[in-house]
């Protein structure tokens, strides 16, 4: 089993060194290679790896899916493992990966486990609740679940080329998210199932200066607008929607919720509000 890793990446080279140093280790044997997908930086950044082939790719025109697209026709994995460039992975990790295709042939795809790479309440304090981390940790055993999430995931090469790439109107350069839903759906409407891989584990940074409310808010409302361009939802439903978040948003202030029941109403309302965007088109 040959394994590629893609890593998209854009004006993170601090990030991207950790990570790359911390897959050096797994990527020494010839079954394994790296592809960092950079997009969005007028000219590539200046990657090494010590031991083991490092294939960079470089596009100018900023779209995570459309530069992941490019490295899975460059790939030659039976094994696509995509990581964002915003954590490290644990060690032991693409081994871990590769078991799990190994062992449970019955999944397709790859939901990781991500966790926190520091304490965020520590860090950041009571914003910590605004961080928006993409943590996904649903216990020790392997499960089936309902979708990816983009920071670590892995697909089945053949499924990909069934189902189709990622959708480049999605995604961070182009609406700025869903990207991962959207394939998730694709393969679940194929009839492919998906997996979480406890021990394919990553830590993910936290970024004090993203524990905003207002980028909290702007990211949930263009994860509603993303969410119109690949779902379809009519503008009843999308109209009360936005009512019944309103009123729950109400009722937790009314009632002095603490600030993490807040934040979740705000943020439903915020996607609501997104999705109420995107019905012009």
């Amino acid at each position: 089993m040959k394994t590629s890793v893609i890593v998209a990446t854009h004006n993170r080279p601090d990030s991207i060194r950790r990570l790359i140093a911390s897959l050096a280790p797994e990527l020494t044997t010839g079954t394994r290679e790296i592809i960092i997908a950079e997009n969005g930086t007028p000219s590539p950044m200046e990657l090494a790896l010590e031991g083991a082939p490092l294939k960079h790719l470089h596009e100018t025109r900023a779209g995570k899916c459309r530069i992941q697209n490019r490295a899975i026709t460059e790939a030659s994995g039976e094994i696509l493992v995509f990581l964002d460039d915003d954590l490290a992975v644990a060690p032991g990790y693409l081994a871990a990966a590769e078991d799990f295709f190994d062992t449970h042939r019955e999944f397709a795809a790859m939901k990781g486990r991500i966790l926190a790479g520091e304490d965020p309440d520590k860090k950041v304090g009571l914003m910590a609740v605004y961080l928006d981390l993409p943590i996904a940790d649903h216990g020790e055993e392997v499960i089936e679940v309902r979708g990816v999430l983009g920071a670590n995931m892995a697909f089945r090469a053949s499924a990909i080329k069934q189902v189709g790439p990622f959708d480049e109107r999605l995604g961070p350069g182009a609406c700025g998210h869903e990207e991962e839903t959207e394939m998730s759906q694709r393969l679940r409407r194929a009839g492919f199932r998906i997996g979480y891989a406890p021990r394919a584990l990553v830590y993910h940074e936290v970024d004090g200066t993203r524990a905003t409310r207002e980028r909290f808010i702007r990211i949930s409302r263009e994860r509603g607008r993303c969410r119109m361009l690949h779902e379809k939802h009519s503008a009843a439903d999308v109209i009360l929607k936005n009512a019944i978040a309103q009123v729950r948003l109400r009722i937790a202030q009314l009632t002095g919720a603490g600030l993490p029941r807040i934040a979740r109403e705000e943020r439903r309302l915020a996607v609501a509000r997104g999705m109420f965007d995107g019905l012009g088109g």
